[in-house]
């Protein structure tokens, strides 16, 4: 626990808020093309066949997309 002569000093670093989708860099939507489509099973209480998609995006990251 800092003292209040460092807080005066220095103060309290803000946490960064991160992003809940990178890729997307802070656009609604971004343009890409699709590499493969496929079905895959979720994680474990869940069960199905879940449709999705390799993109690849405008700015050049790869994503698994659901459809």
């Amino acid at each position: 626990m800092p003292t209040v002569n460092q807080l005066v000093r220095k103060g309290r670093k803000a946490p960064k808020a991160k992003s809940k989708s990178p890729a997307l860099n802070r656009c609604p939507q971004r343009r890409g093309v699709c590499l493969r489509v496929y079905t895959t099973t979720p994680k474990k209480p869940n069960s199905a066949l879940r449709k999705v998609a390799r993109v690849r995006l405008t700015t050049g990251v790869e994503v698994t997309t659901y459809i």
